[in-house]
């Protein structure tokens, strides 16, 4: 082979010598200097003449008067995210402890706070030794105690649902609580936390660990929507409060909601779901999958670590983005932006340039700093994990035996129980094995199994083929509570058929007071931010429904 190689080199020579009466002068005398200093079938002669070619056009390339062909562009979208980097490079540089640093404090004015002395132990393994809620309420509680609502925030929500004579600022469901209105004041007392592993006052990864007065960071112990509701009635127990009239949830809140009623069914009389699911699906699970990515990419995350330094600003206004692409639909944005350009007076911007690309940036711009990265990165898990079928909750049951069992030894083994550690260990991670694409046979295969068709995508009454097996055994705990489940056809993040497989699990499973509404296009553009914004359709049928 090698000398093959050789003898297809010196006929290239050959030519190029052939050809050397029609070269310049200066070429044909470097070329014969060259070939006189070794035999011409070498391949030292070879490289020689091919050294020497290369140098005399290089040598006769004429220099260029070191203009480029055209102006670099401008990236003034980057420009300020480097400079807000250095300005909060410079703050970081400024404070005197690494536990203190460029992070707002991640508040939203005044809430109550309970401190819970109790541990808590966590589904997959690790525990809270004590923990912090903070919630806020709005009406007053009765006599007997029964006329109490826990109301269910989403991923990013504070507690400050409504404002209050401590926090006058509007909250995230302002029109919907008050005086006659979804969540009546005057009949109801109304409590929203904000949920542990948050950051708006409750415990979470950027709280300090009583154990060593540093931050969780990524020593926090990975938690589910349970766990999270576990934790809500504890504060409930602190209120005095037995019984809850009802549990009212949207988006992560609606699936706490129904988790809600699932763990503690004896305690909770009415339920409300809008917008969720009774377990996570691939397509909400791959979105809030690639907003992880985009903050543990940053090289400003560390591992976690960042407090007291520039916080991953970048990948968190990036996870924003992505996650608002999610909150609203397609038909909504054709009207809102259409086409249409910021300035179409300007040539094309690779920066944000389409009105709906400002949207967005505007979107990410807002929120990377006014929520703690490590939250989203461990809340948005706990929604991936949530799974109310039988099988999932007879397994996190016997984990939780064997990680109490565990914990019980340990403890009586050491004296100790420390913070998060000492027990079994909390993490998750990579399989033994990476993804393998499917044969088609085997995914056309997979596709007719129950576990792994989505609902039936009937009408809004529930006509279908009917809900799994075991969602319906799943959710058997509420077959004799009133449930409202609502949805938006035009939800892309939890679509309107995954509302309907919670209403037709209850029904097979044998409830009869389960009302199922579904607002169609025409009556919301809005997608999943829909619970946010129609007071008319969703918090008239939540105000009816709570009589």
């Amino acid at each position: 082979m090698k000398s093959r190689r050789v003898a297809s080199s010196l006929r290239h020579a050959q030519t190029a010598l052939s050809c050397n009466n029609a070269a310049p002068a200066g070429f044909r005398r470097l070329t014969a200097s060259t070939a006189a200093a070794a035999p011409a079938t070498s391949p030292r002669a070879l490289e020689q003449r091919q050294q020497a070619t290369r140098r005399y056009f290089h040598d006769q390339t004429p220099r260029r008067s070191g203009a480029p062909s055209n102006p670099a562009i401008k990236f003034p979208c980057l420009d300020a995210l480097e400079t807000r980097s250095a300005t909060l490079e410079k703050q970081a540089a400024s404070t005197r402890s690494d536990e203190s640093g460029p992070e707002p404090s991640y508040t939203v004015g005044a809430t109550q706070v309970y401190h819970c002395q109790d541990s808590l132990l966590l589904d997959h393994g690790g525990q809270l030794h004590e923990f912090d809620i903070a919630y806020e309420t709005w009406g007053q509680l009765n006599a007997d105690r029964s006329n109490a609502i826990l109301l269910h925030t989403g991923l990013s929500a504070s507690s400050h649902a409504h404002s209050t004579p401590e926090n006058p600022q509007p909250g995230w469901w302002e029109k919907f609580i008050g005086p006659g209105l979804a969540l009546d004041t005057n009949k109801y007392f109304v409590i929203c936390t904000n949920i542990i592993g948050g950051c708006f006052g409750s415990t979470g990864p950027s709280s300090i660990d009583p154990s060593d007065g540093k931050r969780y960071a990524t020593r926090f112990p990975i938690l589910t929507i349970q766990d999270m509701v576990r934790a809500q009635f504890r504060l409930l127990d602190h209120l005095g409060v037995g019984k809850l009239h009802a549990s009212v949830g949207s988006s992560m809140g609606g699936m706490q909601s129904l988790a809600a009623g699932v763990e503690f069914p004896a305690r909770v009389g009415r339920i409300v779901s809008i917008s969720a699911c009774a377990r996570s699906h691939p397509y909400s699970i791959a979105m809030r999958y690639v907003q992880r990515r985009a903050i543990l990419n940053d090289p400003h995350w560390n591992r976690g670590f960042y407090y007291g330094r520039v916080p991953p600003h970048v990948g968190m206004k990036l996870a924003r983005e992505i996650a608002t692409i999610t909150y609203r639909s397609g038909p909504e944005w054709e009207q809102r932006f259409g086409r249409r350009r910021a300035d179409a007076s300007k040539p094309p911007a690779l920066c944000p340039d389409f009105l709906v690309e400002t949207y967005l940036d505007h979107a990410g711009e807002k929120f990377c700093l006014t929520y703690d990265p490590n939250s989203l990165i461990y809340v948005s898990k706990a929604m991936d994990l949530f799974d109310l079928g039988h099988d999932n909750q007879r397994a996190t049951a016997a984990r939780r035996a064997e990680y109490q069992h565990q914990h019980q030894h340990h403890t009586t083994t050491t004296g100790s129980t420390g913070s998060t550690g000492g027990g079994p260990a909390c993490t998750l991670t990579l399989p033994d094995k990476p993804y393998q694409e499917q044969p088609e046979s085997a995914m056309l295969s997979s596709l007719n199994t129950e576990t792994t068709l989505p609902f039936h995508q009937g009408g809004s009454s529930g006509n279908s083929s009917g809900a799994p097996a075991d969602l319906v055994s799943g959710l058997s705990a509420l077959r004799e509570h009133p449930v409202l489940v609502m949805g938006v056809a035009s939800d892309i993040l939890f679509p309107a058929w995954q509302q309907r497989e919670i209403a037709e699990a209850l029904r097979q499973g044998g409830n009869d007071g389960v009302q199922h509404y579904e607002l169609s296009e025409e009556q919301s553009l809005f997608g999943h931010d829909t619970f946010l914004l129609d007071v008319e359709g969703v918090g008239g049928a939540v105000r009816g429904f709570l009589g």
